[in-house]
């Protein structure tokens, strides 16, 4: 039963009559409404919107002296049906643009990102060195898995590295079909597990885009339509994940995604305090020293480095401090809060 559209037109016609011939005019309106209502005649028999409507309308004709037979009023132009085309248009698949759109100004974005032993830096700028051998999730929400594979830096040592990485931008309307991407040490791919390097067939297929900036080094994803970019990288034995995510994307998940250490950071039984370090491979000293030349600053990134280097005895880890301190200084919204002193 459409008798709601036949109000609503009814309504839209005579809300604003004004002038000599608003008589005339509201008379039209009222023979539309009649000849509306007798279209749905037939499924809205036991509906007493529509009885009501039927009886009013009688009324309303009598009141204003309206003869039954005469002009109506011109149908209400019909939206356009969405098109191809108009998705482009509409910027469906552009979170930026469709965000201004909605809200009058763009999106607040947030930083996260896993290096090293694993460092962990949360998206609400906790600073966290982990032990976590094996699985875990650094996200899990409505658009993005994210899953690190940790394994120890050395035999019989308590710290572990990002050995595997593996993420997965979910099934989205207009925009993208589900994509896997999946990086090992020593295997750092510029496609997704299908070979495809964009997010499918779809109209908005091209908001999600895959591109190699340094081969076998670091891989940077694009995902317009949710207003994030992956940053993947490799130095030496271990891989390092970034993301500049719009805080919209990165607040969408359960009560039971609780686990996500780009969230949470790491879970207390998991965390290692970084003063452990200066029992180790390299002497401290020497440490600080091959950090200092590509770390100036003594911050959390230094700090990291110095443990890094000092539980491994591998100087390569100062490229994976130094390329997560790049990262952030692309993605931070806020420079201010790049370097974390603790």
């Amino acid at each position: 039963c459409k008798i709601l559209r036949c109000n609503s037109e009814y309504v839209a016609a005579t809300l604003n009559l004004r002038g000599s011939n608003r008589n005339v005019a509201y008379c039209n309106a009222l023979r539309s409404y009649s000849h509306c209502t007798r279209k749905t005649a037939r499924t809205c028999r036991g509906d007493l919107a529509y009885h009501s409507a039927v009886h009013g309308i009688e009324d309303l004709m009598i009141q204003n002296n309206c003869s039954k037979e005469g002009p109506t009023s011109p149908p209400r132009p019909r939206p356009p049906a969405p098109n191809h085309q108009g998705f482009e248009s509409l910027d469906i698949c552009n979170y930026e643009k469709s965000f201004l759109y909605k809200h009058g100004q763009p999106p607040s974005y947030q930083h996260c990102a896993a290096f090293g032993d694993p460092h962990i830096r949360t998206f609400h700028d906790d600073f966290h060195t982990c032990r976590v051998e094996g699985s875990w999730p650094l996200l899990d929400n409505d658009y993005l898995f994210v899953q690190a594979t940790s394994s120890p830096v050395a035999k019989g040592s308590n710290a572990t590295v990002t050995s595997k990485l593996t993420i997965i931008f979910k099934n989205m309307k207009e925009c993208i079909d589900q994509k896997v991407y999946q990086a090992e040490i020593d295997s750092l791919p510029a496609a997704f597990e299908d070979g495809s390097v964009n997010g499918g067939e779809r109209p908005g297929g091209s908001s999600l885009a895959i591109r190699e900036r340094s081969p076998g080094r670091h891989v940077e994803i694009r995902a317009e339509y949710i207003g994030t970019t992956i940053a993947v990288r490799q130095a030496g034995r271990q891989l390092s994940f970034s993301i500049r995510a719009a805080e919209e994307v990165a607040r969408a998940f359960t009560e039971e995604q609780d686990l996500q250490l780009c969230v949470g950071g790491c879970p207390r039984s998991q965390r290692i305090s970084r003063s452990e370090c200066c029992r180790g491979r390299v002497a401290a000293e020497t440490a600080r020293a091959l950090c200092r030349e590509m770390l100036p600053v003594e911050d959390v990134y230094f700090q990291s480095c110095v443990f890094d280097v000092v539980t491994s005895g591998d100087a390569n880890f100062t490229m994976a401090a130094h390329g997560a301190l790049e990262d952030a200084r692309v993605f931070l919204p806020n420079t201010e809060k790049l370097h974390i002193f603790q």
